[in-house]
């Protein structure tokens, strides 16, 4: 009897061990935290990964940003090389609607306009000849492509600060269902100038059977800048391949907005270097001025005498110098 009463024990012993050994080691993780520990060190581990990951792919985004842009700008740099830019060509990326007749007649006569206007206003024999010239040659071949060049300019800038506009017009129209054709025809409708006459030119090439690539084409030769050209490759990839068009170019139009935020920024910071320019700029001849009003017969030897006009020459030169110097150090590239 008392054998079998120990053995039972024993048995019961064993049991209550092997049960507690069971809730141990099942238990045990819990209390001991180590769960906890590999929970935490687990999402450190994720969220060092998923760091990686997106900075990853940042990187291959920046470097796939750069190689467009590398790529725009050697294929503009080529076909700038490549092709030869006419006089009707250059007016008509400054907007002036006149034949290349015009534009040559109005040159001649701003030429006699200028050279006339020196001929009379100086007094020295040779010299005015000589002037009279000089300021003829600068009114026909100077001065009309400097206004055409300004106008250029003037027009690209603003073309530019309507692009992104434009673009958000494509997306959400290809967005909500309607065909590429009928948003160019939106834009060509009711975007401001020049941005309504470029793509009313596209629109209207269009309805004489000339492909969109085409059409572009001929507008980024008649707006020669790398965003119309990217525009331009854009469209024709998603008419020849295919692709998430409003996807590119709600990118496009992203990047000319901080393009131009950028812009903003870089003339507010250089506005008292532009201004200290002009100032120092207009500084001698408002001098003179003044000193012509009040005493002329002090400030005359400048002018009726050859020591005077190369005084005035030189300082002429010395001050355009300045002039460009300071102009090159407030130019920024962004």
């Amino acid at each position: 009897m008392a054998s079998i009463l120990f053995s039972e024990i024993t048995i019961a012993a064993f049991a209550a061990l092997a049960i507690a050994g069971i809730a141990f080691a099942i238990l045990s993780p819990l209390l001991s935290g180590d769960r906890r520990k590999d929970k935490r060190l687990a999402s450190v581990t994720e969220g060092r990964s998923k760091k990686l990951q997106v900075r990853a792919a940042q990187d291959t985004a920046t470097y796939r940003r750069k190689a467009v842009a590398d790529s725009l700008k050697e294929i503009d740099e080529r076909k700038s090389k490549d092709e030869k830019i006419t006089l009707r060509l250059r007016l008509e990326r400054a907007g002036l609607k006149i034949t290349t007749k015009t534009y040559w007649i109005l040159s001649c006569v701003c030429g006699a306009v200028v050279g006339v206007f020196i001929f009379i206003s100086l007094d020295a024999g040779g010299l005015r000849m000589i002037a009279g010239v000089i300021g003829a040659f600068v009114g026909v071949f100077g001065l009309p492509r400097w206004f055409v060049a300004k106008a250029t300019k003037r027009r690209q800038n603003k073309f530019l600060r309507e692009l992104a506009n434009s673009m958000d017009v494509i997306v959400r129209g290809v967005k909500s269902g309607l065909p590429l054709n009928e948003c160019l025809q939106i834009i060509a409708r009711e975007s401001p100038e020049p941005i309504c006459s470029e793509f009313k030119e596209v629109v209207e090439q269009q309805r004489v059977g000339i492909p969109l690539g085409e059409a572009l084409d001929r507008m980024a030769n008649r707006v020669p800048l790398p965003e119309v050209r990217f525009l331009t490759i854009v469209i024709g990839i998603q008419q020849s391949a295919g692709g998430n068009l409003s996807e590119a170019l709600g990118n496009l139009s992203s990047v000319l907005r901080d393009r131009v935020k950028m812009q903003m920024k870089v003339q507010a910071l250089s506005s008292e270097a532009k201004a200290s320019t002009m100032v120092l700029g207009s500084l001698p001849p408002g001098v003179a001025l003044m000193l012509y009003l009040v005493t002329p017969d002090y400030i005359m030897p400048l002018f009726v005498t050859s020591t005077g006009n190369l005084i005035v020459a030189a300082g002429i030169i010395s001050m355009t110098c300045g002039i460009l110097m300071m102009k090159k150090m407030i130019n920024f590239k962004y």
